[in-house]
């Protein structure tokens, strides 16, 4: 007997005290017609619309194949419900460790498990555990996922579609929720814990989970099939730059080049588009700021992982429900320099915000770092233009270039190639104006034409370029120590690149 008869036997027989057997599911009407709502929208492809060539399944076994998934849903629900029952006021107990608050809950669901007195086997009975404790005390269907370390990112359509990334590659999990209920009420567990709210007044959302993951979440009415959640997870452990050497993100001589560009404090720029790992980047490089040094982080959600001691987070705030109390990144960044801060770090500059970090890097704040979305370093130059005159002020575009490129010392453009690796694949000085136009020289290319292997991956790396960056001058002033290596470009057929 397998499990689904074990299960409809069980529930025909027995029950625990005052809790009904579930009814029996009636089998869905069958559709006689395709036609289309008035609405435009497609209709779902019932059973009497596939092609003769598939065999059209019956009532019968449509209900044959539905019944089991409600008994063990149901008989997740009754255990879910009593370990409530049993445990609810150690679940709200903040002496209580975590540790602690799962073992005893594990303990507790073996033995309602073993009161309903259905057979279940020891995979059985172990999925049933794990499924009810990652209701109660995870994330639901999201938990697993959030534990494999292979899945950098889960995103949810809706409550039955949920995708992940490994390695750079999208695939459509087993993975999914019992009903929208069920998804709004993860998305609720995550968003209060970081003092967020969502709801049909606010339906859109940006949070974090207790490790960092960057969390957005949209909800209808904006989500219109359904609330939406996209999980973009952080490593436990922070990725140190021998892991970026190792994944080919970078090569030992460039790591060289930024470890000295960040101990003479440069002022560098961390560019890339979504999904390119910015905020990694930005952190491997504050791994080399000095441990004797006030480093002062702005974020919209804290994701950095800082590792020094004398560090100071500032996190903005949304408005409340009546739209007062916000706190912007901007607000925190003019803030900041009454901190006396050695170094400041601001996540990512989206907005006017760009005005304010471009003057504290033009006012003795140097060392700065921080990140903007875009696709080349000649595009973040522009993208910095645009970004100063959504300050408000009405700047002539000369001036706002010549803060640029008074500001800015160094951008590092990161990019996720077609084949799901991230690749350093510019270093750039920025040197000054020539007339109106701000001048670049790459230090550092990515190498496209040393091709692709038999599984499709880039076999290039970043390669310098053989120029000398004038920054140069400056490591010799500071007694900061540089291989000439570094910048000898590679020998080729032809001579050198």
């Amino acid at each position: 007997m397998n499990l689904s008869e074990r299960l409809r036997s069980a529930e025909g027989t027995q029950s625990p005290a005052g809790t009904p057997a579930p009814a029996p599911v009636q089998p869905p009407a069958r559709q006689e017609t395709a036609a289309a709502p008035a609405s435009g929208v497609e209709p779902r492809i019932h059973a009497t619309t596939l092609p003769p060539a598939f065999p059209q399944p019956t009532d019968t076994h449509r209900a044959k194949n539905q019944q089991p998934i409600d008994a063990f849903a149901a008989l997740k629900h009754r255990a879910a419900t009593a370990l409530f029952e049993r445990m609810g006021t150690r679940f709200n107990d903040s002496a209580v460790k975590e540790d602690e608050l799962r073992t005893s809950a594990r303990e507790e669901l073996i033995r309602i498990i073993d009161a309903e007195q259905v057979p279940l086997s020891s995979e059985e009975r172990s999925r049933l555990v794990q499924d009810v404790a990652d209701d109660v005390l995870g994330y639901g269907p999201l938990q697993r996922l959030l534990d494999d370390p292979a899945v950098t990112e889960i995103m949810v359509n809706c409550m039955d579609q949920i995708y992940v990334e490994r390695n750079g590659k999208l695939t459509l999990t087993e993975s999914r929720f019992s009903s929208e209920d069920h998804l709004r009420k993860v998305i609720e567990r995550i968003v209060s814990k970081v003092g967020r709210r969502i709801d049909e007044s606010s339906p859109l959302v940006d949070a974090r989970l207790e490790d960092g993951s960057r969390v957005n979440a949209v909800i209808p009415p904006l989500a219109v099939g359904g609330s939406s959640l996209t999980i973009r997870k952080f490593s436990k452990v922070p990725l140190t730059v021998r892991n970026l050497i190792e994944f080919g993100t970078l090569t030992p001589e460039m790591a060289e080049l930024l470890n000295a560009c960040v101990k003479a404090k440069l002022n560098i720029i961390v560019s890339g588009g979504t999904g390119t790992g910015k905020t990694t980047l930005l952190n491997v490089l504050s791994s080399f700021l000095p441990d004797d040094e006030r480093i002062v982080t702005i974020e919209d959600a804290v994701e950095l992982q800082i590792q020094q001691r004398h560090v100071v987070r500032l996190e903005s705030r949304p408005p409340n429900t009546e739209g007062k109390g916000e706190v912007t990144i901007r607000e925190l960044l003019r803030n900041s320099l009454r901190m006396r801060p050695d170094r400041i770090v601001v996540g990512e500059v989206r907005g006017g915000e760009s005005l304010d970090m471009l003057q504290a890097m033009n006012t003795g704040h140097d060392g700065s770092l921080s990140t903007v979305h875009s696709n080349s370093p000649r595009d973040a130059v522009a993208r910095l233009e645009t970004l100063v005159l959504m300050a408000g002020m009405d700047l002539p575009l000369r001036a706002i270039r010549e803060q640029i490129a008074s500001a800015v010392n160094l951008i590092v453009q990161i990019s996720r190639l077609r084949d799901g690796s991230r690749r350093i694949t510019h270093v750039t000085e920025v040197q000054g104006m020539e007339g109106d136009i701000v001048t670049l020289q790459d230090a550092f290319v990515f190498d496209y034409s040393a091709g692709v292997d038999a599984h499709g991956r880039f076999l290039g790396k970043p390669v310098p370029t053989g120029i000398r960056p004038r920054f140069i001058d400056r490591f010799e002033d500071l007694g900061i120590y540089v291989s000439p290596g570094v910048f000898a470009a590679p020998l080729t057929a032809a001579g050198r690149v």
